[in-house]
Formats: structure tokens, C-alpha cells, sequence
């Protein structure tokens, strides 16, 4: 039976989070994709088990929790028609770090209230972070999100972002 692996960094700060109170949470997405976590001090990250698949959901859900996600909605990528898609900032900010902290501001929004709109219309969670922004959720929500996101950070006025979700989610209900 082959052996797969992947490595990936955690930052230091989620590393806990990775762990779980008593590494609960390690020892439910080992059970949960048949595979072993090891995870180090500095964040070094192994996932190691025999089905590339399932490994490769451990890796996502690693992926999610590093990027801010509770554990419990990162779970949520063991379904099968659930996706994690990550936005660089930097792409975006390039260096600059107010640019980078604009951006963000953007996306939450006052009080939260933009980024909790758009998780509401697109049923997805979104996760501001660092230097990324995440979103989990059904493909095809995933993706509108994404699409959300993207305007916002182009430039595009929040109540232009509502409408084009608030007429996706149509689209989606009516056809």
C-alpha cells in the first residue's frame, strides 16, 4: 500500500488551534481522513496516510484552520461538494502595509457587517487573516463569494457587491 504526504507551515499562533483542547481536534480529522498529523512547535505541518483523497482533504482543513477558520467549519471540507478558496492579499496590497490593512477593512466592513452580509447570501464562511482572506463553502458558493470579494477589493462599492449576490442568489433559486 502506498504512503503519501504532504507538508505544509502553520503559523505558530494556530499551531494550538491545529492541536485542539487535549488534540481533539488533530485526532478528529485523523479519524475523520485516515491519516496521521504531526505537527511541530515551529508549525511544521505532516500529513501522512494512503489515501491521496482524504489526504488531500486533511491537507485543506489544515490549510483553512492556519488561515483562521474554526476547526468546526473547517470540517466542513470533508463534504464533498465543499471548497476552500484562499485570496493572497499581497497580490493585491503589494507591499504596502496600509493598502493591505485597507483591503481588509473592506471585506469585514463596519462592525463586521460586509463580510457577514456576503457569508449570509452566499452561505459561505469567510475568513480575513493575516495576509489572505479564506472562504468555505459549496463550490459553486464558494466561487460566487470569491467573485464577491474580488469586486470589493477592485474598488467596487459595497451596496454594488450586495446587488450582484442578492441577483446571483436568484439566478440560483429561479434559474
Amino acid at each position: 500500500m502506498d504512503e503519501f504526504s504532504y507538508e505544509l507551515k502553520v503559523p505558530v499562533e494556530r499551531i494550538a488551534v491545529v492541536i485542539g483542547k487535549d488534540g481533539e481536534t488533530k485526532k478528529e480529522l485523523e479519524a475523520a481522513t485516515s491519516s496521521k498529523i504531526e505537527v511541530s512547535a515551529e508549525g511544521d505541518v505532516m500529513i501522512i496516510g494512503s489515501d491521496a483523497l482524504l489526504l488531500y482533504t486533511a491537507r485543506e482543513i489544515v490549510r483553512a484552520i492556519a488561515r483562521g477558520f474554526n476547526p468546526k467549519v473547517a470540517l466542513l471540507l470533508l463534504k464533498t461538494d465543499y471548497a476552500l478558496e484562499i485570496i493572497d492579499l499581497k497580490d493585491v496590497a503589494g507591499k504596502s502595509r496600509n493598502t493591505l490593512e485597507r483591503l481588509k477593512g473592506r471585506v469585514i466592513g463596519k462592525g463586521g457587517r460586509a463580510r457577514e452580509e456576503m457569508e449570509r447570501l452566499t452561505e459561505t464562511h469567510i475568513s480575513v487573516y493575516g495576509k489572505t482572506i479564506g472562504i468555505i463553502g459549496e463550490v459553486q458558493q464558494a466561487s460566487i463569494a470569491r467573485e464577491a470579494v474580488a469586486m470589493l477589493l477592485s474598488g467596487s462599492m459595497h451596496k454594488t457587491v450586495y446587488a450582484f449576490l442578492e441577483r446571483k442568489k436568484k439566478e440560483m433559486l429561479f434559474g
